[in-house]
């Protein structure tokens, strides 16, 4: 743990003062009943707050929409998958040895839910100002390079303002079949757009992932007719 607490003193810029914070963010719940998770619902929390207000203060003109659309891209898992690799986290979370076996320190929930634990702990051992400093230094080039409200806007939300811009009714969508284990479930869904005559469907570990998914093959074909 030396050398862990050395390591993320660097990458989290905070050394801290407790280690038992730091080792509790980076146990799995696999690995034993004193676990990450109530950390990741602290770090989600903060994360939340501090990022929304970094980008209130960045972005002057963004109306609410906006605003939540830009938060909701920093804070999802994807990027805190991400942030994850960037520090190599994967590598030294402790997992049990099912996880270990399955490739679980690769898993992008996994590495997302550490980070946010990561985040938990660092409040709990220095304070809001620490935490604060940490999610901006994690940040630092996303914050810089905030991208553009349009292409933020989720699939289902692009489908339906072009839809409505032409006076068309919304789509459909339909759950076709879910298949697979509780832990490795997958939906296949179907857009059904009858004014212009497409039924497409797209499968995704969510019901939610998978209409997304139907959504952009939709704007894809609608694209490739133009």
């Amino acid at each position: 743990m030396i050398t862990d607490s050395a390591y993320f003193a660097k990458k989290l810029d905070h050394e801290f003062s407790d280690l038992s914070f730091l080792k509790a963010a980076l146990t799995h719940r696999s690995a034993g009943r004193s676990n990450n998770e109530r950390l990741e619902f602290l770090g989600d929390a903060a994360l939340n707050f501090v990022i929304a207000s970094e980008i209130y203060r960045l972005r002057p003109d963004y109306q609410e929409g906006q605003l939540s659309r830009l938060r909701a891209n920093l804070v999802r898992g994807v990027t805190l998958a991400e942030i994850a690799r960037e520090i190599e986290l994967g590598e030294r979370l402790m997992l049990g040895s099912g996880e270990l076996k399955s490739g679980g320190f690769k898993r992008e929930s996994i590495l997302a839910d550490a980070v946010e634990a990561l985040i938990g702990a660092v409040y709990l051992d220095g304070g809001f100002d620490s935490v604060s400093r940490t999610i901006c230094f994690l940040y630092r080039e996303r914050l810089r390079n905030l991208p553009s409200d349009e292409p933020l806007k989720d699939p289902k939300t692009r489908l339906q303002e072009y839809l409505q811009g032409r006076k068309m009714p919304i789509p459909e969508y339909s759950l076709v079949e879910t298949r697979g284990d509780a832990h490795q479930r997958e939906f296949t869904v179907r857009c059904a757009i009858a004014s212009l005559d497409v039924e497409i469907t797209a499968v995704g570990s969510s019901r939610r992932r998978a209409e997304q998914g139907a959504a952009q093959r939709v704007l894809d074909h609608i694209a490739g007719q133009q």
